[in-house]
């Protein structure tokens, strides 16, 4: 692939039938596939989802979800979509009593009965009394305004699903291009530093012989990118700052506010693909301590709930070489996050 081309994020049906369980979604999004980036096939979702799945396909997609408190059967999805159901209801079933999950499969039953089809919300970042109280609130609607709201809940599912499932393909194919990119000039004998420039260490005048010493990095070790799950779409124009914890401390702890202070790294504001851009530098080695990631939500939002928000976490002295890619899921009045890939 020559240096000034895109790269096209090939997927396959499977790919998407684990973001929308509907074969008809799935199928079209294969035909309209690759997709040059996520505003491109997020564009093609939308326009699948709305305009070309019937409702038969609108209700095999409902009949891929679980109900709300129950765990996903992997006889009925693949692992990938079962390990996405799980992680979206977590903030569900962590602020659950065993009372309020009996209340909450009582009304599913009761939804179902009336309306055919599971009760199906966008469930990540809310809990299980702010689940409960839309479901009521839904249950007073006529059948076909029912089957349209949920037809837009799945499509709130499908682009999470679909952002975290381009943004994994986007990253591997990028390793895997720097990868031939270098073997490419190992082959030709060519000087390596100009041709993948930081992501070198060493002199191109090693020995014949001798290992020459590669970054095995290809972006920075911290990384992020914002959602913006009202809108469903990405994030774009969020001001984003990285600190670091240095003090006496090695890590600061709740109401502390003697300890140490946060450090400076590094600043950006996301693009149009919600992503912030390079944070810090390149490295190898992380250095092992507590990260904090600012997101200015307020400026972004004005009339949100959040003025900003804050997501702090630990890298250990194990964990110095992986990467750590911590994005934000938002909307005006509830957030979340995950580590990604």
């Amino acid at each position: 692939m020559a240096g000034g081309e895109a790269a096209m994020v090939v997927l396959e049906e499977k790919d998407f039938k684990a973001c929308c369980g509907s074969t008809k979604f799935a199928k079209e999004m294969a035909s309209a596939a690759p997709f040059s980036n996520f505003d491109h096939a997020l564009t093609a979702a939308r326009d699948i989802w709305f305009n070309k799945v019937d409702v038969n396909g609108w209700l095999e997609a409902f009949s891929a979800h679980p109900q709300i408190g129950q765990s996903p059967s992997l006889h009925h999805n693949s692992s990938t979509t079962a390990r996405w159901s799980k992680g979206e209801q977590s903030t569900a079933l962590a602020t659950a009593t065993d009372s309020g999950l009996q209340e909450l499969s009582d009304w599913n039953s009761r939804y179902r009965q009336k309306f055919g089809f599971v009760f199906l919300i966008f469930a990540s970042g809310r809990t299980a009394p702010e689940i409960l109280a839309e479901l009521k609130r839904r249950y007073q609607n006529r059948p076909i305004v029912e089957l349209e709201n949920a037809a837009m809940e799945q499509m709130k599912v499908t682009e999470l699903r679909l952002a975290k499932l381009f943004s994994a393909k986007v990253e591997a194919a990028s390793t895997t291009n720097v990868q031939c990119t270098v073997d490419a000039t190992a082959r030709a004998q060519e000087d390596r530093v100009s041709v993948i420039g930081a992501h070198l260490t060493g002199s191109s005048e090693t020995p014949v012989g001798k290992s020459q010493s590669v970054a095995t990095r290809t972006r920075p070790p911290i990384t992020t990118h914002v959602l913006d799950v009202a809108r469903g779409s990405p994030g774009a124009g969020v001001e984003v700052r990285l600190e670091m914890w240095k003090g006496n401390q090695p890590r600061p702890t709740f109401g502390d506010t003697e300890g140490g202070s946060w450090v400076f790294v590094g600043s950006s504001t996301t693009d149009r693909d919600g992503r912030s851009g390079q944070l810090m530098s390149v490295v190898d080695n992380l250095e092992a301590g507590v990260y904090r990631t600012s997101f200015n939500t307020g400026k972004y939002n004005p009339g949100g709930f959040f003025p900003y928000v804050s997501i702090v976490f630990e890298v250990r002295e194990s964990q110095k070489q992986e990467h750590f890619h911590v994005p934000l899921l938002l909307s005006p009045f509830s957030f979340t996050t995950y580590r990604g890939s």
